[in-house]
């Protein structure tokens, strides 16, 4: 309105003075004129002052937003970022990491870390994803780190979060490690327990000739419950002692075709069908390529040995990938499903659904978990709505 009122103000100057002098004038029709001029004149004025005098329009009509409204949910942002439990950075072209929020400081503060300047330089190479060990005033602490990178201003800049998870790992090793320890106890105590047991009635039954065919017994007993307590040796160190692997790109077509070549007739025969499908074709995976067959293989004869007493087992295996650029591969069968009791406990050595647990086999499953995570991937049990077993390894 700025332009278009100093002219009409202008005008309406330039009118009144020219209607003045034509009233100064003594001809009574030019004093007509002159005033019906003032008159519209006049008008003409006040219009223009009430355009001056109009209030300024409220934000939300003229611009779509209300900026009080706008700035009260910054501050509530600002507040949340600030106090939030997760440690936030931000590094600029060319500059080091800097923090973002209290949480970040409290790190760098007195107390905190005890390298500063490493830890900056740890974060400006972090990976996202990666578990960041951090050398504080109160020892060792894990965070896990998660980054992205923004434009803002035309600026390109990494903004990067460091969540604490110490005290998650340190309750989640704690409940592995019980676990696993009352599976061995379980497993060791049920051989030593019958020697134990034999080999006092054993010593009582040497002086006495009568008693051989039962003293023959009492041993041959003892070496079979010792010679199933050598093989849960020898299994556990199966789990525990695999070598490291030795990645290379794996066309995963090839690999399943050698898997269909070594389980497929055995399906086909039991009146079964299995399907083997990549998405795409030219899929391929860094891993170790006997280390990955043997993790897929003992997925198999798990679906092979849960469906044995169906008429017609079903076994799918499907690499695909995903959003986000993961890899997914699916091991799928028909049968009755991992027992809801078992789920949380399925990994662990010697846990298993079947009667040879408790001959000190049921360690597919911690092989498997042990063989994907050494290869940087991981494995869970998906319950899929039309039942039966669902592994999914993630890469």
């Amino acid at each position: 309105m700025g332009s278009r009122f100093c002219v009409g103000m202008a005008g309406l100057l330039m009118s009144a003075a020219a209607a003045a002098l034509v009233a100064l004038q003594a001809w009574p029709r030019l004093q007509v004129a002159a005033g019906l001029l003032l008159f519209g004149v006049a008008a003409w004025g006040w219009w223009h002052l009430k355009q001056l005098t109009r209030p300024l329009p409220e934000p939300i009509s003229e611009f779509g937003f209300d900026a009080q409204a706008l700035n009260e949910k910054l501050a509530l942002i600002d507040g949340q970022i600030e106090h939030m439990p997760v440690a936030l950075w931000e590094q600029r072209e060319g500059q080091a990491v800097a923090p973002l929020n209290s949480r970040a400081r409290r790190l760098l503060a007195p107390g905190g870390v005890i390298e500063r300047e490493l830890l900056i330089e740890d974060l400006g190479r972090v990976a996202n994803g990666q578990l960041l060990r951090i050398q504080t005033e109160r020892g060792e602490e894990r965070w896990l780190a998660a980054g992205t990178r923004v434009a803002l201003s035309g600026q390109d800049r990494r903004l990067l979060a460091l969540l604490p998870v110490e005290s998650e790992l340190e309750a989640a090793a704690l409940t592995a490690w019980q676990q696993l320890v009352h599976v061995l106890t379980h497993e060791i105590m049920n051989s030593l327990t019958p020697i134990a047991s034999l080999s006092r009635s054993a010593r009582d039954l040497q002086g006495d000739p009568s008693a051989a065919e039962d003293l023959a017994l009492a041993l041959d007993t003892i070496a079979r419950r010792a010679e199933a307590l050598s093989r849960f040796v020898a299994n556990y160190r199966r789990v525990s002692e695999l070598p490291p692997p030795r990645p290379e790109p794996v066309p995963l077509s090839l690999l399943f075709a050698r898997i269909e070549t070594m389980v497929g007739a055995d399906w086909r025969a039991r009146g079964g069908e299995a399907s083997f499908v990549v998405e795409p074709e030219t899929l391929s995976l860094m891993a170790d390529p006997g280390q990955l067959e043997q993790a897929l293989l003992n997925l198999v004869r798990n679906a092979a040995e849960a469906t044995a007493a169906l008429a017609s087992p079903r076994l799918e295996l499907r690499a695909r990938l995903v959003r986000g650029g993961r890899l997914l591969v699916e091991v799928r069968d028909n049968g009755p499903g991992v027992p809801a009791e078992l789920e949380s406990r399925i990994f662990l050595p010697f846990v298993s659904g079947r009667a040879d647990a408790q001959s000190g086999r049921g360690i597919g499953l911690a092989v498997v978990r042990n063989l994907v995570h050494a290869m940087g991937g991981t494995v869970r049990h998906v319950r899929v709505p039309q039942g039966g077993a669902c592994f999914v390894l993630s890469f």
